[in-house]
Protein backbone atom coordinates (compact mmCIF):
# COMPACT_ATOMS: atom_id res chain seq x y z
CA UNK A 1 0.00 0.00 0.00
CA UNK A 2 1.50 3.33 -1.02
CA UNK A 3 1.59 6.20 1.42
CA UNK A 4 -0.10 8.71 -0.91
CA UNK A 5 -2.13 10.37 1.86
CA UNK A 6 -1.30 14.04 2.28
CA UNK A 7 0.48 14.98 5.49
CA UNK A 8 -1.94 17.11 7.56
CA UNK A 9 1.02 18.90 9.16
CA UNK A 10 2.67 19.82 5.86
CA UNK A 11 3.09 23.56 5.58
CA UNK A 12 2.31 24.18 9.25
CA UNK A 13 4.73 26.48 11.04
CA UNK A 14 6.63 25.51 14.19
CA UNK A 15 4.32 26.20 17.18
CA UNK A 16 7.22 27.71 19.16
CA UNK A 17 8.96 30.09 16.74
CA UNK A 18 6.84 30.05 13.57
CA UNK A 19 9.57 28.81 11.21
CA UNK A 20 8.91 26.04 8.70
CA UNK A 21 8.47 22.58 10.23
CA UNK A 22 11.26 20.01 9.73
CA UNK A 23 10.09 16.40 9.33
CA UNK A 24 12.78 15.07 11.70
CA UNK A 25 11.50 17.26 14.59
CA UNK A 26 7.84 17.32 13.57
CA UNK A 27 5.86 19.46 14.44
CA UNK A 28 8.83 21.65 15.39
CA UNK A 29 11.61 23.17 13.28
CA UNK A 30 14.53 22.07 15.46
CA UNK A 31 15.52 20.13 18.54
CA UNK A 32 15.78 23.45 20.39
CA UNK A 33 12.08 24.22 19.85
CA UNK A 34 11.14 20.63 20.75
CA UNK A 35 13.15 20.93 23.98
CA UNK A 36 11.52 24.28 24.79
CA UNK A 37 8.09 22.72 24.39
CA UNK A 38 9.05 19.77 26.62
CA UNK A 39 10.39 22.17 29.25
CA UNK A 40 7.10 24.08 29.24
CA UNK A 41 5.16 20.83 29.78
CA UNK A 42 7.46 19.66 32.58
CA UNK A 43 7.40 22.97 34.46
CA UNK A 44 3.63 23.33 34.24
CA UNK A 45 3.59 26.32 31.91
CA UNK A 46 0.92 24.58 29.88
CA UNK A 47 -2.23 24.17 31.93
CA UNK A 48 -5.95 23.98 31.34
CA UNK A 49 -7.55 27.03 32.96
CA UNK A 50 -10.08 26.26 35.65
CA UNK A 51 -13.38 28.06 35.96
CA UNK A 52 -15.22 28.48 39.19
CA UNK A 53 -18.31 26.29 39.42
CA UNK A 54 -21.26 28.51 40.27
CA UNK A 55 -22.85 26.14 42.75
CA UNK A 56 -25.91 27.75 44.33
CA UNK A 57 -25.54 26.21 47.79
CA UNK A 58 -21.79 26.87 47.94
CA UNK A 59 -20.90 23.30 48.88
CA UNK A 60 -18.21 21.26 47.17
CA UNK A 61 -19.57 18.32 45.17
CA UNK A 62 -18.92 14.96 46.80
CA UNK A 63 -16.57 12.56 45.05
CA UNK A 64 -18.04 9.58 46.91
CA UNK A 65 -20.34 7.29 44.93
CA UNK A 66 -24.03 7.96 45.36
CA UNK A 67 -25.88 5.62 47.71
CA UNK A 68 -28.72 3.51 46.26
CA UNK A 69 -32.15 5.09 46.66
CA UNK A 70 -34.87 3.46 48.74
CA UNK A 71 -38.00 2.45 46.82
Amino acid sequence: MADDAPNPLAGKPCPICGKAMVEKYRPFCSSRCADLDLHRWLTGSYAIPLTENDDEDGEEPSLAPATPRER
